[in-house]
This record gives C-alpha cells, sequence and structure tokens, in this order.
C-alpha cells in the first residue's frame, strides 16, 4: 500500500481524483493515504469550465456533481486529504485569501510553494504575515510581484529557504540590496525576463556567494560582457541571454 501511494503522490491532483480510485478497490484505498496529497499542484482553470474534456467537466460528471464548482472548496477538500503533511502546494491563479490563509494553517511542512500569476497587490500585501506559519520553507515562486517585506519575513523564520524564483519582477537597487542582505546564503535564483540594470546585476553576483544555479535569461536591460561572465564563471549554471 505504501509502494502505491508514493507512485500515486507523483501522477498529479487530476488523475489522482478522476483515473485511479476507479481502477480497483484497492487502488482507490490507497488514494485515501495522506502520502499521495504530499504535492498539490492545483490544475489552472479553464476559460470554458464546462466544455468536453476540462477537468471541471470530467469532475463534475465523474463524481455526479452538479452546479459549478467552487474553487475554494475544491483546494479544501484536496489539501485536507494531506491531513497537514503537504509539502509542495502550487496554486492556481483563482486562488482567493480564503485559500491562502488556510494553507497557511493547514500546511505546516510546506517546504515548496508556488503562488500564481499576478497575484492581487492586496492579497501580496498579506504574504508577509503568513511566511512565519512556514518554518521549513525551502523554496518560493512569484510572478513579477515582488516585494521585500516578504523575503525579510523568510529571512527571519524560514533558516532552511534556498531557492527563489521571480519571473518578469523590476529589480531595482533597493530589491537587489535586500536579496544580497537577507538571502546571502541562497543557492538557487531566477530572475528571468526581470527589469535588472547592471549595476543591479553585479551587486547580487558579489553578494550571493553560495549561489550554484542563477537564470537571467531574457532580460534585456543589460548586455551581457566579461564583466558579468568573470563573476558568473563560479556558478555551476549561469543562464543568460
Amino acid at each position: 500500500m505504501d509502494c502505491l501511494a508514493n507512485i500515486f503522490g507523483r501522477v498529479g491532483i487530476e488523475s489522482l481524483l478522476l483515473d485511479v480510485p476507479f481502477v480497483c478497490k484497492s487502488w482507490y484505498k490507497a488514494t485515501l493515504s495522506p502520502l499521495c496529497w504530499q504535492r498539490l499542484v492545483f490544475p489552472k482553470p479553464s476559460p470554458y469550465p464546462r466544455c468536453y474534456g476540462s477537468f471541471n467537466s470530467r469532475l463534475l460528471k465523474k463524481y455526479q456533481l452538479h452546479g459549478v464548482l467552487s474553487n475554494p472548496s475544491f483546494m479544501k477538500s484536496a489539501i485536507n486529504r494531506s491531513r497537514r503533511s503537504a509539502t509542495m502546494i502550487a496554486l492556481p491563479s483563482s486562488c482567493t485569501e480564503e485559500t491562502l490563509f488556510y494553507v497557511a494553517e493547514e500546511c505546516p511542512d510546506l517546504k515548496n510553494l508556488e503562488l500564481p500569476y499576478h497575484l492581487g497587490g492586496d492579497l501580496m500585501r498579506k504574504i508577509p504575515n503568513l511566511i512565519s506559519k512556514w518554518k521549513n520553507l525551502e523554496h518560493l515562486r512569484l510572478d513579477c510581484s515582488f516585494e521585500i517585506p516578504i523575503i525579510a519575513q523568510i529571512s527571519r523564520h524560514c533558516k532552511n529557504f534556498h531557492s527563489l524564483t521571480v519571473i518578469g519582477a523590476d529589480i531595482g537597487r533597493d530589491k537587489a540590496s535586500a536579496i544580497v542582505s537577507l538571502l546571502p546564503n541562497i543557492r538557487y535564483l531566477d530572475i528571468s525576463y526581470a527589469n535588472i540594470e547592471k549595476e543591479n546585476l553585479l551587486k547580487v553576483l558579489e553578494g550571493c556567494k553560495e549561489l550554484v544555479y542563477f537564470d537571467v535569461s531574457k532580460c534585456i536591460t543589460f548586455k551581457v560582457d566579461d564583466e558579468l561572465l568573470k563573476l558568473g564563471s563560479r556558478i555551476s549554471r549561469f543562464k543568460y541571454g
């Protein structure tokens, strides 16, 4: 049973709900184990929720449900199945404040958190207050929105944190300095598509000496020259261009 749960924990929520439980009784029983629900990557909402083949459509049909599926209710149900053992969560763009606060309370062992693209400003400003709930956090992914209070709280509460992904962010002098001063031991940093000037990129390269992976690809605000390449040569994987 443990072997089945280990495998089913890798297939994704869609298969875990719509395929695996309907194969046989032993497979259904295995899906009840919280081991299957430690990694929760929620499907992206379809613009046509009732179209044939969409996740919502299949879910409604499979479980003979009626009406429009409530995203907060569905996400809470999946989170509950982990019985507070979830270690990885990727939230969809339909994530609400209610769901985010629920994750903070019910997922104390979270190590990897991926927040949705263009999370609302009001909701983003509340994230620093939630970081203290995730003391085991190791990786955080943000899209565009990148605020210093978030990494300040990470520095204070998350001693094992080593990986940050921020796609398409504006990284000026203050934010570059914050990365260096607050996350000096960061090992994996992805700021691809960022708006960052060369002097601020140099600041990060010089200050974060533990980097083994650094992605600055698709950034158009600087040119890669010998100075950058020399500093980046000590990094195992330095992606640029």
